[in-house]
C-alpha cells in the first residue's frame, strides 16, 4: 500500500508538474517574455521561487520512497537554473522512482524514518508517508501550479490531476 501512495503516485504528480512546466514554456512564447520570468517567480517574497519548489517537490519524492524502502536516495545539487535542467532533474527522479517495487517497501510501516532537523525524533514509516512525505510533495507540486497560474499560465485542474484510471 505504501508503494502505491508515494512512488506510484509520486510519479505521477511529477509527470503531471513536467506538463505545467510545459505549458509555462507555451504560455512564455506566446506572450513573447523570458521563460525565467516564471522560473524565478514566487507567491509572496518569503516563499521559495519555482525553481526551488520544483527541487523539493523532486526531493520529497526520491527522498520519501528511499526513506520507506530503507535504501540511499540519489544527490542532486540544486544547480539548476534553466527549464531543460529542471525537467532533466524531474526526469531522473521519475527514473529512479521506476526502479522500486513493492517488495522494497516490505515493513516500510514500523520502519524508524527520521532527518537531521528532527533533532532525533522518528517517525513510522506510514506516520512519515501520510503525515510528511505525501502532504509535503503535494505541497510544492501545488505551489509550483499556483506559481504558473498567478501568472497568467492556462492551467487547470485537469493539468493538476493527470490521466485518470477510468474503468469502463
Amino acid at each position: 500500500m505504501l508503494y502505491d501512495l508515494t512512488v506510484t503516485q509520486f510519479t505521477k504528480m511529477l509527470n503531471n508538474l513536467n506538463h505545467i512546466l510545459d505549458k509555462g514554456v507555451q504560455s512564455a512564447e506566446a506572450r513573447k517574455f523570458d521563460v525565467d520570468v516564471l522560473l524565478n517567480a514566487r507567491l509572496a517574497p518569503d516563499q521559495f521561487n519555482l525553481i526551488r519548489q520544483v527541487q523539493i517537490a523532486c526531493d520529497t519524492a526520491k527522498l520519501g520512497a528511499a526513506r520507506l524502502a530503507g535504501v540511499e536516495a540519489p544527490i542532486h545539487e540544486d544547480k539548476e537554473k534553466t527549464l531543460p535542467e529542471l525537467k532533466a532533474r524531474i526526469n531522473d527522479v521519475v527514473k529512479y522512482l521506476g526502479t522500486f517495487k513493492v517488495e522494497d517497501f516490505q515493513g516500510a510501516h514500523e520502519r524508524k524514518i527520521s532527518q537531521p532537523r528532527w533533532e532525533g525524533k522518528y517517525l513510522t514509516g506510514s506516520e512519515f508517508a501520510i503525515q510528511h512525505a505525501i502532504p509535503n510533495i503535494y505541497f510544492h507540486i501545488t505551489t509550483a501550479y499556483a506559481i504558473l497560474r498567478s501568472n497568467g499560465v492556462d492551467v487547470g485542474k485537469k493539468d493538476y490531476l493527470g490521466e485518470m484510471p477510468f474503468n469502463k
